[in-house]
């Protein structure tokens, strides 16, 4: 049953990817990467909202998390279309926007989701 619920929230999260994602990018050049660096960020730091949640208080039963942390966010967040995008900067010889692509893709996902994480701390005991 788990296999039906990441399927269905691959499908929700890939198409709020494809609409956020396109709605940021609207008017910018061909293969920008702002919307899928929000996307990657917002995706981030929802996850560890989340997992937060679920640690403290076990609020989440198996089939919810398949659904939201493997399904939703798992399409929702897109690596590859990262990759492909920063690829694409190299391949123009643009190293620099490249490079900079690579090392705020790091720190942005990992600050997302202790940043997420945190958010739930401030929120629990406020």
């Amino acid at each position: 049953m788990n296999l039906l619920y990441v399927a269905i929230g691959g499908a929700v999260g890939s198409t709020a990817r494809y609409l956020l994602a396109g709605a940021i990018n609207q008017g910018r050049a061909p293969h920008a990467a702002g919307g899928t660096f929000a996307v990657n960020v917002i995706g981030c730091f929802t996850f560890g909202i989340i997992l937060a949640i679920t640690e403290h208080r076990g609020a989440l039963s198996s089939s919810a998390r398949a659904f939201l942390l493997v399904g939703v966010l798992g399409g929702f967040t897109t690596f590859s279309s990262y990759a492909y995008e920063t690829f694409v900067m190299f391949r123009k010889c643009a190293v620099s926007a490249g490079c900079a692509q690579c090392s705020r893709a790091g720190v942005s996902r990992a600050a997302g989701v202790v940043g997420g994480t945190r958010w739930c701390d401030c929120c629990r005991s406020g």
